[in-house]
């Protein structure tokens, strides 16, 4: 199997897990860290493209999961951490890694966020080695081996 058709399953897979504990990631700490990692990939390889931007916004407007939180309120967040990084990306990127540590204290949800950084990283066909390299950042910063994500 080619490597992009086991990621697209991967991120499918992921998806599907993520819906199955959808009433276990309701707490503002999975919220704060969920759009810290949309805009964390969105912002990896140092630009954000109109694209990037629409396809967090088809996420946070179609994901079941996202669906538990105010569509405004989660873009808000999204837009409010991507200044960060485009105002100084290393500066701004130390700030979104402490939203994203705020859901470490609970395993499921700082899974799950790691999977939304999958999912958001696929979503243009194509989860690039700078997308890779900050997902894997993520998952140090919540305690979680990059491989059990295959990453």
């Amino acid at each position: 199997m080619a490597l992009w058709d086991r990621f697209k399953e991967s991120a499918s897979t992921m998806q599907t897990q993520l819906v199955a504990k959808k009433n276990d990631l309701k707490s503002g700490a999975f919220r704060d860290a969920s759009m810290a990692m949309c805009a964390l990939v969105a912002a990896a390889d140092g630009t954000v493209d109109p694209s990037e931007r629409q396809r967090v916004a088809q996420l946070i407007a179609s994901n079941e999961v996202l669906q538990n939180f105010d569509a405004m309120d989660l873009q808000h967040r999204f837009d409010a951490n991507l200044d960060k990084l485009t105002a100084d990306f290393a500066f701004g990127k130390v700030s979104v890694l402490q939203e994203i540590a705020k859901a470490k204290k609970k395993p499921a949800e700082a899974r799950a966020v790691i999977q939304i950084g999958i999912v958001i990283g696929g979503a243009d066909g194509d989860f690039d080695k700078t997308e890779q390299a900050v997902v894997r950042e993520a998952c140090f910063t919540l305690d979680l081996p990059p491989h059990e994500f295959d990453l």
